[in-house]
């Protein structure tokens, strides 16, 4: 937690702005709750904005944000509200504030119906006393400026691994089934080899199981992989900087993906699930999006499609290999494209949208984005 800074000059009180951003842990929630931050600071320098977050996000992120005042970790911390009590986990957060800016998902029933969150922002609204506003983040007032570039400042860099340097996080923490086999991963691997043969592989996750979310992979699936720089179960900050000296990062849709982008890296994604990308900072990337009408996937919060045997164990349909089959030739162009860089932030965000749409097989509604970005191109 920073210390606060003191009134501006003297002259006039500085205001003051808690982003209140308590949700699931995983580390793409930590990073939306920092844009958001980004997004008021960028608006109105002198406005003092500090962040509250689950304590089982990593919470240390925020002291890569100069922007960012202070930090508050909330030890209510269960999404589904089995066990703690908020409010006394709010107790020693200051209760005054000029504006108190809730996470948009504590407004949406359907999140609501989760006890976590539900119990949460009740006790929020209890403590919480702002002077001028309690709202929503990514809303105004204050002044906020939308599509903003989060560039985390981490506190040690590493050396670049190689002429080229690919980071690969083969799975999420969401269940395996959700995820590619080990075999589909050393037959991505091993194409990508082929064709950038110099490339050094770095691999990043965590297996230890705690309060944070993890890897839902175990070590002998990591070693099956292949040669490469070993990351695994690094302090999360040392991981981030090996991402960051890496041209790329790549992996299934995980949250992680927005923090390789918040330090500069391109993003590579086999793309499938229930979730689509849409956190977008500014660095160019690639989504390999699977052929929807045959691989059914990017159902949301909705029923998920049946799980399908592949490798001996049941996987969703996008995951399986045959859909890493058909569009591995896309994902090792892309890779070389975003290696040698000849795919801009643009070019990467207007076609993305193009086909996500596609693959949502034109229906608008189902598109949502980070700051709403989407809107510019569909």
């Amino acid at each position: 937690m920073r210390a606060h800074l003191g009134q501006n000059r003297g002259l006039t009180p500085v205001l003051r702005l808690l982003v209140n951003f308590w949700y699931a842990h995983p580390v793409g929630h930590a990073i939306e709750a920092l844009r958001y931050c980004l997004g008021y600071h960028l608006a109105d320098p002198e406005l003092r904005v500090s962040v509250a977050l689950n304590a089982a996000t990593p919470v240390e992120l925020a002291g890569c944000c100069p922007f960012v005042d202070a930090a508050y970790s909330i030890g209510y911390t269960d999404f589904l509200g089995r066990a703690g009590d908020p409010d006394a986990a709010l107790a020693e957060v200051p209760p005054d504030w000029d504006y108190v800016l809730d996470d948009d998902r504590s407004r949406q029933p359907a999140q609501l119906e989760f006890e976590g969150v539900r119990r949460y922002y009740q006790a929020a609204h209890r403590h919480f006393s702002p002077r001028i506003h309690h709202g929503t983040a990514g809303h105004e007032p204050p002044a906020y400026q939308p599509h903003g570039e989060l560039r985390l400042r981490l506190p040690a860099r590493r050396e670049r691994p190689g002429s080229i340097a690919i980071a690969v996080m083969p799975a999420g923490s969401s269940e395996p089934w959700r995820y590619p086999s080990a075999a589909s991963w050393q037959r991505i691997l091993g194409a990508l080899r082929e064709e950038l043969p110099e490339a050094v592989f770095c691999f990043v996750g965590k297996l230890e199981r705690d309060e944070r979310t993890s890897t839902s992979w175990t070590r002998e699936q990591f070693e099956s992989l292949g040669d490469g720089i070993w990351a695994v179960d690094e302090p999360l900050l040392d991981q981030l900087a090996l991402v960051e000296a890496c041209d790329l990062f790549l992996s299934p849709h995980t949250g992680f993906g927005c923090a390789a982008v918040s330090v500069g890296t391109s993003w590579l994604t086999l793309s499938g699930g229930p979730w689509h990308e849409w956190f977008f900072n500014g660095v160019p990337f690639h989504s390999v999006l699977p052929d929807t009408s045959r691989y059914p996937a990017f159902t949301q919060m909705g029923d998920q499609p049946d799980a399908v045997d592949d490798d001996g164990e049941p996987r969703t349909p996008s995951m399986t290999r045959a859909r890493i089959e058909e569009d591995l030739p896309e994902l090792v162009e892309a890779a070389r494209a975003l290696v040698e860089r000849r795919m801009s932030y643009e070019q990467s965000l207007r076609a993305y949208f193009a086909r996500l749409l596609e693959a949502y097989d034109g229906d608008r509604s189902k598109i949502f984005s980070f700051d709403g970005i989407h809107g510019r191109f569909i």
